[in-house]
Parts: structure tokens; C-alpha cells; sequence
């Protein structure tokens, strides 16, 4: 007997296909034309998902089908393939979330991230709903931040796709691509495949509704600040500096990235963090050692508000490596700024949703990061 395919097309019209009522060629779900070999006969069917629960009792009566109708001695193989719901296009992109805000430097070493993951704590403290993207591919320091270095971040289904469910820690939403590498391997990477796996950690993460996403962004200006400019409508920046005059100088580049014609992302304002150093047994004590307010005349003449000088304490550091942010202690001198920290933040958003249009997404031409 010759095997056409019209005869197993035939046979897997008999087939129901419960999930949608449907025979299994109405529902669409017969990848491609059947290969056939003398009696050998390869089929692949496709299913919404590989959760399907009917799966296995479709794939049973195909192949009875196939059997009953074609041959009873026509040998089977039913391969499966799965179909996801698409990513949302960008401008669809985290609809849940109220305010995305960027956390950035114009240079490392002044303490960004530890800037980023004491807001984010402190404005769960506030009440708020928090998520914290490590923005930092080549660098992630959140996990150790968070105390989560053996976190695994799994997927969960939702609207037929399959997505990266956030770690919780301290009432934060986390992802860092540091959860996905070995902690003392390098990330050598190239600028798209890193802008890449970033647009995943944004659009391929279940981050739910959040009042607040805060980016803790690379240092200096790169793809992957191109590519977020790209893919996120930011809010607004908070640029952090030290008052030393070389940080300053940095931060005016950050906060011209963000101001210029092409992207327009407000700035929210100016943290001058390690503002002055003050020892852990004498609290009342303040010593300038990387200079005096230098980030609050930067916001007096760049016309931005200081959202907060934080101090140098050696608990700052310590906590840090431990996992355990100082934003945790509330009680602290140092708790106390970056509750106060946040709470400027929230007041100079709230103002800027007031008075200011809705930031848009920066369309460009360069496609290295997009």
C-alpha cells in the first residue's frame, strides 16, 4: 500500500483536539506536511503549550487514527512543537508599571548600586510596590546586595507565555543577570548580546503591577544605556555622584545623556553620596574627604533638586557585602537618609507626572541594541 498525505491529513481530521473543540486540522495544529518514507510516517503537531493537558491523550489519538485509518502497521513518530503567546511590542511594554527610574553615573566606584538597592528597599518600606532591574550585564552586584547569589529565577506561564518570575527579597521584585552566570565567571560578552539578554530580563519577566522600577544602570554612557532608552519610556534619572570634582564632572556627561534633544528624560535630581565621612563611634562628627557639596552646587546650577547627601559609614560598606542593605535598619542615621532619599524621590515624581508629558521611547536608526 502507497502512503500519501492526503491519507494522514484524513486521518487527523477524525481527531478532536479538546483544547479547542476543533479537529486537529481545522485547529491549525499540523506543523507542515506529513514525511513519509514507505510505511514510516513523520508528523509534528503543534500546541499552545507544554503545560497542554491534553496533550497526551491528542498525541495518543492521532496515532490511533493514523493506524485505524491508514495502516495498522504504518510505523508513527509525532513530534511536538510549542506555540507561545508574542512578546508585546515596546511601546506595550510593562503596562503594570507606573514609574521606571533610572539610577545612574557618569563614573563607577560612587556607589550607584548601593544607591539603587537602598531606595528601592527604602520605598518598599514606604509602602510602595518595587521591582529592581541589575542593568549592569557586565557587572551585577545585586545578588550579593540582595543576599540571593544562590537564587535561580524560574518561568512561569501567564497570557500563554512562559516568563522569568522576579526573586523577592526585603518586599523587592529582583532580576539581575547575575542570577543566570557564575559569580566569579566573566561576562564576555559583545554590546548586542548584552543588550539582548537585558530587553529579556525588561520584556520576557512577569514584573506584575509595580508603582516603582528602579534601573540600576552601567556606568558612564553605552549600548546598554541605548538599548533601555530604547526599549523603556523612563520616567526620570536620579544621577549619583560623589562631591569630587572628577565625579562632577562625569555627572554632567550622565546628565546630558539623559537631557539631550534625542532623548529627554528628566532628571529628578542629584544624589551626592559618601557627601562627607562620619565614624561609626562619633556620629556628630563630619569629615569632607572627597570634598564639600560639591553635587549640592551642581544642582544649584544645573537647576535640579539634591535629593540627599549620604553619608560615609563604615556600616554602609559591611552591610553592603552582607547582604544586608543599610536601608534595612531604619532606626540608623544612615536608614534615615535613604528613607528621606525616597521620599524626595516620590515628590519629585509625583511633581513630574504633574507637570511634565509622559517620556517616550527613543526611536533611532542604530539597531546594534534593538
Amino acid at each position: 500500500m502507497t502512503i500519501y498525505p492526503k491519507l494522514i491529513t484524513d486521518a487527523l481530521a477524525t481527531v478532536m483536539y479538546a483544547g479547542k473543540k476543533k479537529n486537529i486540522i481545522e485547529s491549525e495544529m499540523l506543523a507542515d506536511q506529513p514525511v513519509i518514507n514507505g510505511n514510516k510516517v513523520e508528523i509534528t503537531l503543534i500546541f499552545p503549550r507544554e503545560t497542554d493537558p491534553f496533550l497526551k491523550s491528542t498525541l495518543k489519538a492521532a496515532e490511533a487514527a493514523i493506524h485505524y485509518h491508514v495502516g495498522k502497521d504504518v510505523e508513527v513518530t509525532i513530534k511536538t512543537e510549542f506555540k507561545s503567546a508574542p512578546r508585546p511590542e515596546d511601546d506595550k511594554l510593562l503596562p503594570e508599571v507606573k514609574n521606571i527610574i533610572a539610577v545612574s553615573s557618569g563614573k563607577g566606584g560612587v556607589g550607584k548600586s548601593t544607591v539603587s538597592a537602598n531606595l528601592a528597599i527604602s520605598l518598599a518600606r514606604l509602602g510602595y510596590s518595587v521591582g529592581l532591574l541589575d542593568a549592569d550585564i557586565f557587572g551585577p552586584s545585586m545578588p550579593k546586595m540582595f543576599q540571593a547569589e544562590d537564587a535561580r529565577p524560574y518561568a512561569v506561564e501567564k497570557d500563554g507565555r512562559q516568563l522569568i518570575e522576579p526573586i523577592q527579597q526585603y518586599g523587592v521584585k529582583v532580576l539581575s543577570i547575575g542570577f543566570f552566570v557564575k559569580p566569579d565567571t566573566a561576562t564576555l560578552w559583545r554590546g548586542g548580546m548584552a543588550c539582548s539578554a537585558l530587553k529579556q530580563l525588561i520584556a520576557d519577566a512577569d514584573w506584575g503591577e509595580l508603582d516603582y522600577l528602579i534601573l540600576d544602570t552601567p556606568p558612564g554612557t553605552s549600548d546598554i544605556h541605548l538599548s533601555l532608552l530604547q526599549t523603556l519610556a523612563i520616567t526620570g534619572a536620579v544621577i549619583v555622584s560623589t562631591p569630587q570634582q572628577v565625579a562632577l564632572a562625569d555627572a554632567r556627561k550622565g546628565i546630558d545623556m539623559y537631557t539631550n534633544d534625542k532623548v529627554n528624560v528628566p532628571i529628578l535630581g542629584l544624589v551626592e553620596n559618601m557627601a562627607w565621612f562620619t565614624p561609626a563611634q562619633h556620629l556628630d562628627e563630619k569629615y569632607y574627604i572627597f570634598g564639600k557639596e560639591g553635587c549640592k552646587n551642581l544642582a544649584a546650577e544645573m537647576n535640579v533638586p539634591l535629593l540627599a547627601q549620604i553619608p560615609l559609614i563604615q556600616d554602609i560598606c559591611e552591610n553592603g557585602d552582607a547582604g544586608t542593605p543599610a536601608a534595612l535598619n531604619v532606626a540608623s542615621p544612615v536608614g534615615q537618609a535613604f528613607i528621606a532619599l525616597a521620599q524626595s524621590v516620590v515628590t519629585v515624581t509625583n511633581r513630574r507626572n504633574a507637570e511634565q508629558e509622559k517620556t517616550k521611547r527613543v526611536q533611532t536608526h542604530d539597531t546594534t541594541c534593538h
